[in-house]
């Protein structure tokens, strides 16, 4: 009972324990402003000499400001977990890289400037998870590529998306076609050279296109454009209407511009680069009546071509107008022909067939179209029976027949075999090359005396590895030519034609004489020469043989001189004891005179000494005084 009354005793004199406070909010970055003390919660870093994001941040902040910094790279945790963050600013950094996922945490963002970075590609996953995103500024990067499925988060929602500035060459037409909120596209300043028809005709709520500075040359009709008015300045102009700006294009003013040239705008300074006659004028100043085009013109087209069955046929149309005209082909059999398993068709007019077919033959009709109208050409082409299995070339290092491999040979019996499955059958006997090398042919043709008043033969030709025709005019008296100026290894269309005056017209007419398919035999590769390296070791070593040789010899002689002396140099053989071969006769006598000491000196008398004989004469023996 004591301890009961002193513990109450004691309890008034406990510290009583104090209210729970809020949690803290995180630290300001430092040279950042923040305000925390009301909502919504800031940072403001601009211009702060930041390198990286702060990681520091205030998660719970609505509004980031970090533009005019140094920030290289936005990483997947500089922004985790700010679901509240509404307008993110990192305007004029140098950024080259978000990671995929950067923003993937940013749900309620609603404006995100990335303009004035270093931004070469926006992927699929960049920007992802930014399903309320309202605004979305990429001007003044280095955007060359722009993924499909980078816009697909924000595609409903996105109001403003600007992609000025950049180096775009293609757009994914299709992604921008389903921004159906989107009331301002800028594409100005990028190296766009086409819009495909109808890319905005799903932008119901568009206000201002801007695709200024491009490099387009026409601009094609689109609904959008037709159901609203169209005013180049949005100074008065009423709610609903499209601000279209397209100044600053090398325009082409044909037809095909007539519908832009028809609406009612306020002015505007586009005008004309093309064609010449219209060439720098002021667009709303060229009359309707001269937006004009050329209908199209087939230039060329292939000649009659015979292939055998299994083999590719190659068919060429060439044609010129304004607007520039498009090529399609129609079978023999009337079906349009497109890319497919067994044919391909290219831009620049050609249809290929990979394999013919027997069923293929026929004549096949190139039809060239644009806005004025279309031409159409016919093409052609025989199909005949598979080739024989041909033998294997010879080796390489074989000798040419004749000592020349461009030297002209007639078809043998024994090579008419092999020779079939190289030379095509002519599609007129009249034309025959009958002898042919790697780089020459002999063309012959009938004389053509049912056709009055030839004047010359004209030879076409081109090789099946480029489209450049050929031509060469024979005099009228000639029923041959031979071609010299031919590449070995190919296969070459060629078509006689007589040139003659036609006496009902008294104009100049062609008759075609024949033609044929050959081609010239591979050329043999020569043995190869010896190498450079090996030239040059084998200089080296010639070389350094004559340098010993000289020196072995030098040498020999050395020794030889030295034997000769005894043994000893030559000059010390001499300095040590001298030699000399002289005999004297002095008054008849003949002989070797002995050594005496010097007698006294006297008078000289007069003698004569003769060199007679090799007798050695020492130091010692000198000859007397007289």
């Amino acid at each position: 009972m004591a301890v009961l009354t002193l513990l109450l005793c004691l309890l008034p004199l406990a510290p009583a324990s104090s209210p729970p406070q809020p949690a803290t909010s995180s630290p300001c970055p430092r040279r950042c402003r923040c305000q925390t003390q009301s909502l919504p919660l800031s940072v403001l870093c601009p211009g702060a000499g930041l390198l990286f994001v702060p990681p520091s941040l205030d998660r719970r902040a609505a509004e980031l400001r970090l533009a005019d910094n140094f920030i290289a790279a936005v990483r997947r945790r500089d922004l985790a977990n700010m679901t509240g963050l509404l307008h993110l600013s990192l305007s004029r950094n140098t950024i080259r890289h978000v990671a995929a996922g950067a923003f993937a945490d940013l749900r309620a963002l609603r404006a995100l400037h990335l303009d004035g970075n270093r931004l070469t590609s926006l992927g699929e996953g960049q920007l992802r998870g930014l399903v309320n995103l309202r605004h979305l500024i990429l001007s003044n990067n280095q955007l060359a590529a722009l993924a499909a499925g980078a816009l697909d988060d924000c595609a409903e929602t996105l109001e403003d998306l600007d992609l000025s500035y950049n180096n775009l060459e293609q757009l994914p037409w299709e992604a921008l076609g389903r921004l159906g909120n989107v009331n301002t596209l800028g594409l100005d300043h990028n190296l766009l050279a086409s819009v495909p028809a109808g890319a905005f005709s799903r932008l119901h709520k568009l206000a201002r296109l801007d695709m200024t500075s491009n490099r387009l040359t026409t601009i094609p009709p689109d609904p959008l454009f037709s159901r609203l008015p169209l005013l180049a300045r949005p100074r008065g102009s009423p709610a609903s209407a499209l601000v279209l700006a397209f100044g600053g294009n090398p325009l082409h003013c044909n037809c095909e511009l007539v519908w832009l040239r028809r609406l009612a705008r306020e002015d505007d300074l586009e005008a004309c680069a093309s064609p010449p006659a219209l060439g720098g004028r002021y667009f709303w100043a060229v009359g309707e009546e001269e937006f004009v085009c050329e209908p199209p013109v087939v230039t060329h087209r292939s000649p009659p071509l015979a292939v055998p069955a299994g083999r590719p046929a190659a068919l060429r149309c060439r044609a010129v107008g304004d607007p520039e005209p498009r090529v399609r082909w129609v079978s023999p059999q009337g079906r349009l022909l497109g890319n497919s398993s067994r044919a391909r068709a290219f831009p620049n007019g050609t249809l290929e067939l990979l394999v013919t077919e027997p069923g293929d033959g026929g004549i096949f009709t190139c039809i060239a179209a644009n806005a004025a109208g279309e031409a159409t050409a016919a093409v052609e082409l025989t199909v005949g029976p598979p080739p024989p299995p041909q033998l294997a070339n010879s080796t390489s290092c074989d000798p040419p027949r004749d000592g020349d491999p461009d030297a002209l040979t007639p078809p043998s019996a024994a090579s008419a075999s092999a020779k079939v499955a190289d030379t095509v059958a002519p599609t007129d006997r009249g034309v025959q090359v009958t002898e042919h090398g790697a780089t020459a042919a002999l063309v012959q043709w009938p004389d053509q005396r049912p056709v009055p008043g030839i004047r010359m033969y004209q030879i076409q030709y081109n090789s099946s590895a480029d489209d450049i025709l050929v031509y060469r005019m024979i005099p009228a008296d000639s029923h041959s030519f031979l071609l010299t100026d031919l590449a070995s290894g190919r296969t070459y269309d060629l078509c006689v034609l007589a040139v003659y005056e036609d006496s009902a017209t008294g104009l100049t007419a062609t008759r075609p004489v024949g033609c044929a398919r050959f081609s010239t035999e591979p050329a043999l590769r020569p043995c190869a020469a010896p190498h450079a390296p090996f030239l040059g070791g084998t200089m080296i070593i010639a070389l350094g043989g004559v340098i010993v040789a000289s020196v072995l010899v030098f040498i020999f002689v050395l020794l030889l001189r030295y034997k000769v002396h005894g043994g000893q140099p030559p000059g010390k053989a001499k300095a040590a004891a001298p030699v000399s071969s002289v005999c004297s006769q002095t008054n008849g006598a003949l002989g070797p005179v002995p050594s005496a000491p010097a007698p006294e000196p006297a008078a000289p008398r007069a003698h004569t000494v003769v060199q007679l004989d090799c007798e050695p004469w020492g130091p010692s023996h000198e000859p007397a005084g007289p």
